[in-house]
């Protein structure tokens, strides 16, 4: 007798329209495989370590980078290839000083590179920790990219107090304009007293007010910027980024760290007669990044960990890219936060804060403000003044007792842009790129952790424009030894991104379209602007090329659009599989993107109605029986009885073929009877113990193994939800199809399944599974749980 066949349809729907979590990449991609196939390159040298300073020159085409002991000047093509060192030692006698002071020798009396600037055409400048006696130098590059010149000019070799730390734990931040050096480090050697500094140049040195938290307590810098106010170079502006103490904290409480911006004028000599050789123009701000709440309280980030200056087409008005982490125990997590420098003006012409009351409580300051305004630069743009020295003492006064801004600074959107809250890792350093793509310019987000990986994220529109949306395209291993990325350089002329770490340099390509897939489907749903589809394949956009070749939406990321005139479309890959009623087999489907979800049917026949198969229905069951009149019970107890649903029973063995068999109990270890079904038409109530079937059409039928004694009947047992399974009584043979979508060019999608184990015995662990993708392939045959019923 023919039996009609059994249709099993995969479908992968695409993750747009199931939106998976936040912290789930498109692609996750392992040190391996980077190193394989997608363009890793290391460089590490023998005896060194902490490669925290690179600085990046495109027009030579080389990567200076600074490390322990070592300059080394690496090419952007190829960072493993055309290397040249510097070998930089401490000197012997301040090595000796530095180990009677009971350093260790070998891990911090070294020279660490901290600080490594351009300085002019043909030099750069370079400054390291000296065993703890700080030093800088100027090494020579050559004025040319053929000019094969690396070494260092130690003739010109200067102090390091002021511009690097002494201590290679401490960080340093500082920036090079004109032949002036800005930084905030620690000048002593216990690393107490942190100073933000200006040294070299024609101008004086000036610092921060000394031993005075209102300025600064406690604080670790982070990056230093220079942005022009206006056209007058007199209004330039230089912003320091930090974190510290906060002193607005109210007495009781414990400390509480707190991110700042911090603004000094470049023109600043300092006063006449009070802070002299002092900032007179220094205001900081608090930086605020924090998800708000519902209940009014809002969740902060308040570790400032790294800062990076988008610049636009508006050299005065940059965007400011920071990543923060949680100070909390409880609460562990990272974010971004985007700034404009509209908004960091803003709160630097608000109100000041100030202190009075019987509590001394910080709150606006509402007296007269003299004139000029603090924090204003002395130029003819905004006044009479010209230099600092020429402000009156009340301004300076006010000055040094109000360095403090009320208002803080808020992120664009009032939110972070993109945050990951209990996950194994945190945010240590971000780089973007603005990149070009068919349907607008959009920034791109490379984020660095502690455990070497580098988070791959773009920030695209919902709605409009003015509200954005992160999406976590990769994850990449950078580092196999997982060591934290202590610096990040981008070149967009390249395409490469180059990570910093304790134990080695790193070079990847910022794109990897061919990983997405290879259908036109695959490659829009990525939403990647560095990929588009060119008719064939997945591969890096290019906004000159004629306008049909190019098929991208990173704004929805919608196939049916922009791939709907691909001939493949519309074709589903089938494979038709057999296998028998009541057995195992392994259905594979492993999607490229982590994002995507697998969606199961089944059909019974050419022209039968499509199912789902349940997620309750996955990870065991029988092939689905093209007989719907033969419906298994959910469960069968322990002890013999009558149980299932509309008096269908499912049971280990039964006493015999024929209509008023019972169940009996579970089968022996040895014996591994599979379960038998029966069913009766009546739709009257289980008979009493020890009573024959009522009705008729009752049929009863066992595989082969030993036959028990007939034993009581028990009450039915409450169904399990989900649709019931076929399986039971006889054998057939029935064909499977797997079927999925065309942009689902999956590995293993149509392989032959193989059997599956065997179901495992009263007491025992069921057979794992092997996921596939985030789901878990569905493996249809009946399994016997512990305790001796016969489960789904």
């Amino acid at each position: 007798m023919s039996r009609p066949p059994l249709l099993l349809l995969l479908l992968l729907l695409p993750a747009a329209r199931c939106p998976a979590p936040a912290a789930t990449p498109r692609l996750r991609l392992s040190f391996p495989e980077l190193r394989a196939r997608h363009g890793l390159r290391l460089f590490q040298l023998e005896r060194s370590c902490c490669y925290e300073a690179l600085l990046l020159d495109e027009e030579r085409g080389r990567l200076f980078v600074g490390a322990k002991n070592h300059l080394l000047s690496l090419s952007l093509d190829n960072i493993s290839q055309r290397d040249r060192k510097i070998y930089w030692p401490a000197l012997v006698e301040w090595r000796e000083e530095c180990n009677w002071a009971g350093k260790d020798i070998t891990a911090e009396c070294m020279n660490f590179v901290k600080i490594l600037h351009a300085y002019n055409r043909t030099h750069l400048y370079a400054c390291g920790t000296g065993a703890f006696h700080p030093t800088c130098a100027f090494v020579e590059v050559g004025q040319h990219t053929e000019d094969h010149i690396f070494k260092l000019d130690a003739r010109r070799a200067e102090d390091g107090k002021g511009k690097s730390p002494y201590d290679p734990r401490h960080a340093a931040a500082s920036v090079l304009v004109g032949e002036e050096l800005y930084s905030g480090v620690a000048t002593d050697l216990m690393g107490r007293d942190f100073t933000i500094f200006r040294s070299m140049g024609s101008r004086p040195s000036v610092r921060t007010e000394q031993h005075d938290s209102r300025w600064l307590n406690e604080p670790k810098f982070v990056d230093v910027f220079w942005v022009p106010e206006s056209e007058n170079p007199d209004d330039d502006k230089i912003y320091f980024f930090f974190r510290e103490m906060a002193v607005e904290r109210q007495q009781g409480l414990g400390k509480a760290s707190i991110s700042r911006i911090g603004q000094i004028c470049r023109n600043d000599v300092g006063g006449q007669r009070s802070l002299v050789n002092k900032w007179t123009t220094f205001l900081k701000a608090r930086l605020v990044c924090a998800v708000p709440g519902t209940d009014g309280a809002d969740t902060h980030f308040d570790e400032l960990r790294d800062v990076f200056l988008l610049q636009t087409r508006d050299k005065r008005n940059p965007l400011v890219y920071a990543t923060f982490s949680t100070s909390s125990s409880i609460f562990q997590g990272s974010a971004v936060c985007v700034y404009t420098m509209a908004d960091i003006r803003r709160a630097f012409l608000g109100p000041f804060a100030h202190k009075e009351g019987p509590n001394y409580q910080w709150v606006p300051y509402q007296a007269r403000v003299p004139y000029p305004r603090p924090g204003m630069c002395p130029s003819r743009t905004f006044g009479t003044f010209s230099s600092t020295k020429d402000f009156p003492d009340e301004v300076i006064q006010f000055a040094r007792h109000h360095p403090l801004m009320y208002n803080p600074v808020l992120p664009h959107g009032q939110r972070p842009l993109f945050l990951q809250a209990g996950v194994p890792h945190t945010f240590t350093r971000i780089a973007v790129d603005r990149v070009a793509a068919a349907d607008g310019h959009y920034d791109v987000l490379f984020i660095g952790t502690d455990v070497g990986t580098v988070l791959k994220v773009v920030s695209a529109p919902q709605q409009s424009w003015h509200g954005m949306e992160p999406l976590l395209l990769e994850e990449l291993q950078v580092f196999q030894d997982a060591s934290p990325i202590t610096s990040l350089q981008l070149s967009s002329k390249r395409q490469q991104l180059y990570a910093g770490s304790a134990t080695a340099v790193a070079q990847l390509p910022l794109h990897r379209c061919g990983a997405y897939g290879k259908a036109c489907a695959e490659c829009c749903l990525a939403r990647d602007p560095y990929c588009a589809w060119d008719g064939t394949a997945c591969t890096r956009f290019v906004p000159s090329t004629k306008r049909r070749s190019r098929r991208q939406d990173v704004r929805n990321g919608d196939p049916n659009l922009l791939c709907s005139e691909e001939p493949s479309q519309g074709r589903v890959p089938q494979r038709q599989l057999y296998g028998v009623e009541g057995s195992s087999a392994f259905l594979e489907c492993v999607p490229r993107s982590l994002r995507a979800r697998v969606s199961w049917t089944y059909q019974r026949g050419p022209d039968a109605p499509q199912r789902e198969v349940g997620a309750a229905q996955r990870g065991g069951g029988s092939l689905p029986s093209p007989y719907p009149d033969r419906l298994p019970g959910r469960r069968c107890s322990r002890t013999s009885g009558w149980c299932g649903r509309s008096g269908g029973c499912s049971c280990a063995a039964c006493s015999g073929t024929t209509p008023g068999s019972t169940c009996a109990g579970p089968p022996s270890r040895a014996s591994r009877s599979p379960c038998c079904a029966w069913r009766w038409a009546s739709s009257a109530p289980p008979p009493p113990p020890g009573a024959a079937l009522p009705g008729t059409g009752t049929s009863c039928s066992c595989s082969s193994g030993p036959r028990r004694p007939a034993g009581g009947c028990g009450p039915p047992l409450p169904p399990r939800p989900g649709p019931p399974r076929g399986g039971g009584a006889g054998r057939s043979r029935s064909a499977v199809r797997s079927r999925g979508p065309p942009d689902a060019a999956v590995p293993g999608a149509g392989r032959e399944p193989s059997a599956g184990p065997a179901a495992p015995l009263p007491g025992e662990a069921p057979p794992g599974l092997r996921a596939a993708g985030r789901e878990r392939p569905p493996r249809f045959g009946w399994r016997r749980g512990a305790g001796g019923r016969c489960i789904y």
